[in-house]
């Protein structure tokens, strides 16, 4: 007999952001690549099917199937330093549709901390390709990250969302402008050349003019790179301190899990600007203890506004509108596809029936005729199988509530639900 009663698993999508969780508690539940590799393989061993995780400067999410949303969520709290209790103070849980939504949302630049920054899109590109080397990305999640990624490729080409230069990067070199008096004088430190880092570093050549520009990296040979492009100075990491006492401004952009820059570090007594540019926090606040240093962290640089952003509020609607073109097409292929498990196994439960009842009549008949038995019930199962195909296709009604009443009737159990 075939095992008709599968569990039943629906897509979630939980996560913090910037929305309700502060850069202490982002910081606590922030994960580096190894912590989100270790997180896939823990997901594959209690079973869950398909799984994609993201963590970035403003957030943190799983996307994937599970019985419970607390599968998820104990993935992720037993891989970083978040707490559960923590997690229900600022989190979100969204379930089916509401969990499409919020993805294609977060993938188009629409819930992005700076409105259309589409850095998200690549995080979510490259943490699909991490699930799938795994086999944790099934076709619905494949095809739901592809619509994403197609309305982020509309909304970049058919509106203005994204125009002007608004990121973290040049919000802080803008801030640096406005803050400081001649700056193409000062000496600015860049501690860190992740993506953050690079792109911050780009900002600071174009826009401030400064020659005294000099960058450290732990791994030197990172730093080199990105000063050869520039043609600007690299020290070494064990000069960090040397460096900040000759700084007017640093900027500290690396990926420690703790902070790399504490009040120990500065022996100074000129004034000294500090940009944390990192998730967690990679400055030590105490450093605010020393009347000489002003310290600013990114979700201080995110919340201001300026004309660029006012004006890319203005091309909410029409990327709104396209997110829901493309979406309706995904739901159109999910509709059609959503019922082929159902159907799937009512013909395995029907042909059951067939063979227990063909079985009952070999012991009553001498004279059975197999081969023309084995015609008929099968034309019958193809018929109503095809029947109920056309009946989910076609109907006005919900495609769920049909759903549901065939299993019940049948005592049938789908493996997916969205």
């Amino acid at each position: 007999m075939h095992n008709h009663m599968l569990k039943t698993t629906y897509f979630y999508a939980i996560g913090l952001s910037y929305k309700k969780a502060d850069a202490d508690i982002r910081g606590r539940f922030s994960m580096d690549d190894t912590s989100k590799k270790n997180l896939l393989h823990q997901a594959k061993e209690v079973g869950i099917e398909s799984l994609i995780v993201t963590s970035t400067c403003n957030r943190t999410e799983l996307y994937g199937h599970a019985e419970h949303p607390y599968q998820l969520i104990k993935l992720l709290c037993e891989n970083t330093k978040g707490t559960i209790e923590e997690f229900q103070h600022v989190a979100y849980i969204y379930k089916n549709q509401e969990a499409i939504t919020h993805m294609f949302r977060v993938g188009s630049g629409l819930d992005s901390q700076i409105l259309g920054d589409f850095e998200i899109i690549s995080q979510l590109r490259t943490s699909a390709r991490a699930s799938k080397k795994l086999g944790l990305l099934n076709a619905f999640t494949e095809r739901l990250l592809n619509a994403v990624i197609q309305a982020s490729k509309r909304i970049k080409n058919e509106t203005e969302i994204s125009s002007g230069a608004t990121s973290v990067s040049f919000a802080s070199v803008q801030y640096i402008l406005n803050t400081i008096d001649n700056v193409s004088d000062k000496n600015i430190l860049l501690f860190g050349t992740g993506k953050i880092g690079r792109n911050t570093c780009e900002n600071l050549v174009k826009h401030t003019k400064n020659e005294h520009i000099t960058l450290i990296n732990r791994t030197k040979t990172k730093a080199q790179e990105v000063a050869g492009k520039f043609n600007l100075l690299v020290k070494d990491y064990a000069n960090l301190q040397e460096e900040i006492n000759a700084s007017d401004i640093l900027i500290v952009a690396t990926g420690a899990l703790n902070p790399t820059v504490d009040k120990n570090c500065i022996q100074s007594k000129k004034p000294l600007l500090i940009l944390d540019l990192s998730i967690p926090k990679n400055v030590n606040p105490n450093v605010t203890e020393l009347p000489n240093v002003s310290l600013i962290h990114l979700d201080d640089l995110s919340q201001m506004t300026d004309d660029t952003l006012e004006r890319r509020k203005e091309f909410i609607p029409l990327a709104e509108k396209i997110l829901e073109d493309v979406k309706q097409d995904f739901n159109s292929w999910l509709e059609t596809r959503k019922f082929a498990p159902t159907i799937n196994a009512l013909k395995h439960k029907l042909l059951d029936f067939k063979n227990a009842e063909l079985e009952t009549q070999r012991k009553k008949n001498a004279d059975f005729n197999e081969a023309q038995a084995e015609l008929i019930s099968n034309n019958i199962i193809q018929k109503i199988t095809n029947h109920f195909a056309y009946h989910l296709k076609t109907d006005d009604t919900s495609t769920d509530d049909s759903i549901e009443l065939i299993r019940r009737v049948f005592q049938l159990e789908s493996t997916t639900h969205v």
